[in-house]
């Protein structure tokens, strides 16, 4: 399942989130969405984690949770669109 984490602070790492969502089950992947031409976080990423009913009981835990600074929103993310 991929899950969308929003409302991230910037000073947040890849490895970071990786470390929040293992407590949850095993992660495949870890994307913190970065300016392209400053490198700068967004404030926003996403996660794959292969099984789902682990990947909807980190969604549960950690909605509202606060990583470094800011409370996080965390759900399934939307497929992308296609124009």
């Amino acid at each position: 399942m991929n899950i969308y984490v929003g409302n991230l602070d910037y000073k947040v790492t890849e490895d970071d989130l990786k470390g929040v969502f293992e407590e949850c089950g095993t992660v495949e992947e870890v994307k913190i969405v970065t300016d392209k031409y400053t490198q700068r976080s967004k404030g926003f990423g996403f996660i794959v984690m292969n099984n789902d009913d682990e990947a909807k009981a980190a969604i549960d835990k950690l909605n509202g949770t606060t990583v470094g600074d800011r409370e996080i929103a965390v759900n399934e993310a939307r497929p992308k669109k296609q124009y």
